[in-house]
């Protein structure tokens, strides 16, 4: 009897399930699995909403070459959408393209590529920015989304400009610079000497064991604290990033040696030409030689009488003083 009372037990259960229909068992179902509700849930928010995606958000192009910025629709009920491409540079943003037509400094070098995408030719340096794509369905329950892609330029280096000194006292600091200011990314810099590349340092090298240097590859500055001979040769830097290299003309620097003892007896003959000079002039002065024994403005003349004193002038000529005149 129990086993019948168990039967029709169940026998109810079902019968009252039917009857209250497929809502309810859907209700049920949704009940054992909420992960299936979340899931349908979050379905039936995502239909009628328009959506944007992209194959590259960080494109990566050479100047001069051409590039696409790939803006793609994935859902949407509105069967001709409105595009917008905005340029974001510097903190300003500008229309790329509106009103179906590209604008700015991109008009004749771009165009919209299937429906949204944007193709950009010759691209320059100038164009590295930030490129918003915008798109409004209107008959979408969620109507605009956007997508930002970065675009990166790439420019190659020109040659960079060194400075090499000439020559150099032994035991001397000298200072080598290299610089280039047209490469982007930010070149780096290397240093050659005798076409071998010169470490950052040359205590980590033993084959510069006798150098005493030190080199920033990010300002192109090679410093030597003492140059030594083995120092001397030709030296070229290059400047090189992503998008290629370049280097500069190759210039000589001479380490020399101080002679000392030279240079001693340079001055000590310097010195003695002066003491010979000074003896010279102090002789010629004891022996009356620089002494003016004539004066030009009073004179004797020989045809007068002694006694009188002539002083020539330039408008009366001569005039007879006595010591007798009195004023």
């Amino acid at each position: 009897m129990a086993t019948g009372a168990g039967t029709g037990s169940r026998a109810g259960r079902m019968r009252g399930e039917r009857a209250r229909g497929p809502s309810a068992a859907l209700d049920m179902a949704l009940r054992r699995r909420p992960a299936l509700a979340l899931l349908l849930l979050l379905r039936g928010c995502l239909l009628g909403a328009v959506n944007l995606k992209s194959s590259n958000r960080n494109p990566v192009v050479q100047e001069f070459e051409s590039v696409e910025l790939s803006c793609i629709i994935t859902d949407s009920q509105t069967s001709d959408p409105r595009i917008e491409w905005k340029k974001i540079q510097d903190a300003q943003t500008t229309y790329v393209y509106f009103d179906n037509k590209i604008q700015g400094d991109l008009a004749g070098r771009a165009e919209l590529l299937g429906k949204t995408s944007l193709k950009i030719w010759n691209v320059t340096r100038t164009d590295s920015a930030l490129y918003r794509c915008e798109v409004v369905a209107r008959d979408d329950r969620k109507e605009i989304d956007e997508i930002v892609i970065e675009l990166t330029v790439q420019v190659k280096p020109v040659s960079p400009v060194c400075r090499v000194p000439r020559a150099v006292p032994a035991g001397k600091a000298a200072t080598l610079t290299c610089q280039e200011g047209e490469g982007s990314p930010r070149p780096r810099y290397s240093w050659y000497r005798d076409d071998v590349p010169l470490p950052t340092d040359s205590r980590a090298n033993p084959r510069f064991r006798n150098s005493s240097f030190l080199f920033d590859a990010e300002t192109g500055t090679l410093v030597f604290s003492a140059v030594h001979k083995e120092d001397s040769g030709r030296y070229y830097c290059i400047a090189s990033n992503d998008a290629g290299s370049a280097r500069c003309e190759e210039q000589e620097m001479e380490v020399y040696d101080l002679n000392i003892g030279g240079i001693i007896g340079g001055v000590l003959v310097v010195l003695a030409v002066l003491a010979l000079i000074t003896a010279g002039i102090c002789c010629a002065y004891r022996r009356g030689y620089f002494i003016n024994k004539q004066d030009g403005d009073s004179y004797k003349n020989p045809g007068r009488p002694d006694g009188v004193n002539y002083i020539r002038t330039d408008e009366e000529g001569d005039f007879r003083h006595k010591s007798s005149f009195v004023i």
